[in-house]
């Protein structure tokens, strides 16, 4: 059965390991559950995500026109030291950046590929640290808004990396850290504004994922030049299929896209 429709990014659901649900059209899948299950996918198109015009997709499945318009697609989104709600100044459109800016956020350590520092509304712990593979994060503060953690995560990248090397991460071969030690060490390059929100007596949280075969030399499957593809699920970490060929495909980095699932067997 062909099930088909517009990308996002897959939901999951905190067990052990991982669950994962993928929509497309009105089916709901479980991939999870077809592991060793030889899929097809083919790529029929773009939608964006916010117009639905079949305009190519620019940046996280939107298309030029609305990526730039869009209040979530602002440059604060990336680069939270550049919120400015708390001063009541809008970037795009001041009602949607205090609700999003002006609640809880949480300042984490996440070890994927290597250690990481990250930043993330306190609503989406921990959807954003299984979106990002890790195997185990540990919050380090919680602020009122995202302009403090936005400061946080600025002074603290340039000691620890804010990014995910995903190949490595997709290796599942990154060494066990001691995340409250390295909080500890990071403490003292922290702004003096942001110390009276440090988390010292939280534990970290590891995280397990529904992997079957890690691939050795992960390849990016890339479904607007290879428009049919067809391989055996063997795992997911992340937001990535992987599949026994090596073949990984990023769900999240290719919203927007219009495509076909089939279970072949």
């Amino acid at each position: 059965m062909l099930y088909q429709g517009v990308l996002t990014k897959m939901q999951t659901e905190l067990s052990v390991p991982i669950n994962y649900y993928l929509t497309l059209g009105n089916a709901l899948l479980q991939p999870h559950q077809l592991l060793y299950k030889k899929l097809k996918l083919k790529f029929f198109g773009h939608q964006c995500l916010s117009c639905g015009s079949d305009a190519i997709t620019f940046r996280q499945g939107f298309c030029k026109s609305c990526f730039f318009e869009l209040p979530q697609t602002a440059d604060w989104i990336m680069h939270p030291e550049k919120s400015k709600a708390h001063l009541g100044i809008a970037e795009r459109d001041l009602e949607f950046e205090e609700k999003v800016q002006l609640q809880p956020h949480i300042v984490y350590l996440a070890n994927s590929s290597n250690v990481k520092v990250g930043v993330t509304r306190k609503t989406q712990v921990p959807t954003r640290w299984i979106d990002q593979g890790a195997q185990a994060a540990l919050e380090i503060l919680e602020v009122p808004n995202r302009y403090l953690s936005g400061i946080a995560e600025v002074s603290l990248k340039k000691v620890v990396s804010d990014k995910t090397n995903w190949r490595e991460m997709l290796k599942g071969t990154a060494p066990e850290e001691d995340l409250p030690l390295w909080r500890d060490r990071l403490i003292p390059y922290l702004p003096e504004e942001v110390k009276p929100y440090i988390l010292t007596n939280n534990t970290p949280l590891n995280l397990e994922f529904p992997v079957k075969k890690y691939p050795e030399k992960p390849k990016s499957l890339n479904l607007q030049k290879t428009p049919e593809y067809e391989g055996v699920l063997v795992g997911i970490k992340g937001q990535y299929l992987i599949f026994e060929d090596e073949n990984v495909f990023n769900v999240r980095s290719n919203e927007g896209l219009v495509v076909g699932l089939d279970i072949v067997h």
